[in-house]
């Protein structure tokens, strides 16, 4: 996947994309429509996946749902930092 170079109508490149693969469907089955969803953006997740040879530790950050998350890495001292300013629960422990 990815795109290839072609020549346009003007003899300049452009590029020509490729259709990316379809996600999964969800198995997951809808909320009603009366029910709003409700987040705690007061409750914080951490994950951590790799402690890495360099010292940085890789971690997955939510907020709100543990199943929502983003990659980070910091360093060791920087990460212990930022789980106590977020005061963050501990998902791999």
């Amino acid at each position: 996947m990815g795109c290839a170079l072609c020549l346009g109508p003007t003899g300049l490149t452009m590029p020509l994309l490729t259709p990316m693969p379809t996600a999964p469907r969800s198995t997951h089955l809808p909320l009603p429509a009366d029910e709003p969803l409700v987040v705690d953006t007061s409750r914080r997740f951490v994950r951590v996946t790799e402690r890495r040879a360099d010292g940085l530790v890789a971690f997955e950050f939510s907020i709100g749902w543990p199943e929502l998350a983003v990659d980070l890495l910091l360093p060791a001292a920087a990460f212990a930092d930022f789980c106590e300013r977020n005061r963050v629960q501990r998902l791999d422990l």
